[in-house]
């Protein structure tokens, strides 16, 4: 039988949305991988009578209920002590927690004098409750057993409930836990998501354990492969027969079976190990693409040179293209998109290059080519590529599927020809 969680979020700001809620996410995540069972989740304001009533439902149905925030030390940090009331237990002072505020302040070389009341109400946990250190912060993460229900409390800024759930929260919960959900990711690039899921319907209506599920990205389509199973061990055995499957499924159209390597790691990677040095050539782009793969630890290795040649003079000019194929095929064209790669790979001294132009609106379609029209070019040791994409949604859309179609392209191209260094 398996162990039920849920998770409350606590911010007033969290409501409003002046912050993003990416606890919820990881906590979400951290508990598939205890193999936890998630029916639920709440966001609460800084509201004690509300945070008590969505606390006691959420014990009522659940073995173990996860709260973030309000443990600071102002009035409308309120988590602690609605835990403490629920439970019928005392807030008593922790030692140890009281001399994380004193070396806190100590460091920061304020005197105790000096020191307001409020900040050793941080020191105050409920009787009888697990104390988990937090190494970066004042308030410590609280672990309250309430009639065979584990709360757990944990500071809401990320950097401080991080730490604190995978050191101390993960393995009290894995001891407990009686079974695990392992799972793996398979990263689809150059493949719509309706034609992914149409070649792997039968897995889908066939499946029972594992089971397979789809996301969607701009420009990707992600799998998730999850089997519950009784140990990691029997996870990775109960996964391994489908990730067979899928690759050979898709085969190339893979770009990668890690959950958090992304399109333009592997892209570097490829050109990398290839020995094969790369330039970009960017119009409606403005440099978003060379911005995503110099975020790639290593990409001085292939990176040679990027040309931002937004208007008609730089692509002249910078890249060579002569002012009458401009003016005859227009900036955003298929001939101009083929001669900004070969310029790119030619001024840069390349072995490849990704050119791309393209309206990105608002303004600036016409009837013949719209707003989202986009033309990308590739050159692979001398072979020029060209498509032309009709991309949906507002200017920021408009570049960022560029960008990711753009890297797509290259990798196919480089995939499908001889690798000849």
């Amino acid at each position: 039988m398996t162990m039920t969680a849920e998770l409350i979020s606590v911010g007033t700001e969290l409501l409003l949305g002046n912050i993003v809620n990416t606890n919820a996410s990881y906590l979400a995540e951290q508990c598939a991988r205890l193999g936890l069972s998630l029916y639920h989740q709440s966001v609460v304001g800084d509201n004690g009578k509300r945070l008590a009533g969505v606390l006691k439902e959420a014990a009522g149905r659940s073995d173990v209920v996860i709260l973030t925030g309000g443990l600071g030390p102002t009035k409308d940090d309120l988590t602690k002590e609605v835990v403490a009331e629920f439970t019928g237990k005392a807030l008593v002072e922790d030692t140890a927690a009281r001399k994380v505020v004193e070396d806190f302040f100590h460091v920061r070389q304020i005197e105790p004098k000096d020191i307001t009341e409020n900040n050793w109400k941080q020191a105050l946990v409920p009787e009888g409750a697990i104390v988990l250190k937090n190494p970066n912060g004042t308030a410590p993460g609280l672990i309250v057993v309430h009639e065979n229900v584990h709360i757990i409390l944990l500071p809401g800024p990320p950097g401080e409930m991080k730490p604190i759930f995978e050191a101390s929260v993960f393995p009290y919960l894995q001891e407990r836990s009686p079974g695990v959900i392992y799972s793996r990711m398979v990263k689809i690039c150059g493949i719509g998501e309706s034609k992914v899921e149409t070649m792997i319907a039968d897995l889908i209506e066939g499946q029972t354990n594992p089971t397979i599920a789809t996301y969607a990205k701009t420009g990707e389509v992600d799998l998730r492969v999850t089997a519950r199973a009784e140990d990691e061990s029997q996870g990775k055995k109960l996964v391994k027969p489908m990730i067979r499957e899928l690759k050979k499924r898709f085969g190339f159209y893979i770009f990668s079976t890690k959950e958090e390597e992304t399109l333009e790691e592997t892209l570097v990677t490829l050109l990398r190990d290839l020995g094969y040095s790369f330039a970009a050539a960017e119009s409606c782009t403005g440099g978003l693409l060379t911005a995503r793969l110099v975020n790639v630890p290593g990409v001085s290795e292939i990176l040679k040179q990027s040309y931002v040649t937004y208007s008609n003079k730089a692509k002249h000019k910078t890249l060579g293209i002569p002012k009458v194929i401009i003016k005859k095929h227009g900036a955003v064209s298929e001939k101009v998109a083929a001669e900004m790669a070969k310029g790119a790979a030619n001024s840069a001294g390349a072995d490849v290059s990704i050119a791309v132009t393209g309206i990105a609106g608002p303004e600036g379609g016409t009837p013949e080519k719209p707003v989202g029209t986009v033309f990308i070019g590739c050159y692979v040791k001398g072979n020029v590529t060209v498509k032309e994409y009709h991309f949906d949604g507002n200017r920021e859309k408009v570049r960022e599927s560029s960008v990711v179609y753009a890297m797509t392209q290259l990798r196919e191209c480089i995939l499908s020809q001889p690798r000849v260094k």
